[in-house]
């Protein structure tokens, strides 16, 4: 009962590490490109060279990388410690939402109200799940 008690809570923790790590990847990885510009245009005037350096000069693009770094192993680790039927739809979901909440704080995009449905509607099929 407690070891199944504690691998439950692992793997909240997990999914819980996932879905920040991924959601300030993704959030940090836009700033990146936003800032950076078109990549396509960039490397047809100055080549792949420039680009890549230009992409490795930029600190939200690295740390954005080393969250999705952090977010891939997190995944690997909640599934060590429970199925993948949870794990896997969990994380996917609940990080759906939370990209949809920093994209409306952090990028000041416009989130529609469908989005927003949708948020609600995943949020509630996790807590379905959980149970």
């Amino acid at each position: 009962m407690i070891r199944h008690a504690m691998s439950n809570l692992n793997a909240w923790l997990a999914i819980l590490a996932v879905v920040i790590s991924s959601s300030s990847g993704d959030v940090l990885l836009s700033r990146a490109m936003k800032k950076i510009g078109d990549l396509g245009e960039l490397r047809a005037k100055k080549g792949i060279t420039f680009v890549v350096l230009l992409m490795l000069r930029n600190r939200y693009f690295l740390i954005g990388v080393a969250c999705m770094a952090v977010s891939f192993y997190s995944l690997l680790f909640g599934l060590s410690w429970n199925d993948v039927s949870l794990i896997g739809p969990a994380a996917a979901s609940l990080t759906f939402v939370a990209n949809a909440i920093a994209a409306k704080f952090f990028l000041h995009e416009k989130v529609d109200g469908r989005r927003w449905a949708a948020a609600l509607l995943v949020a509630g099929g996790v807590v379905l799940m959980a149970f």
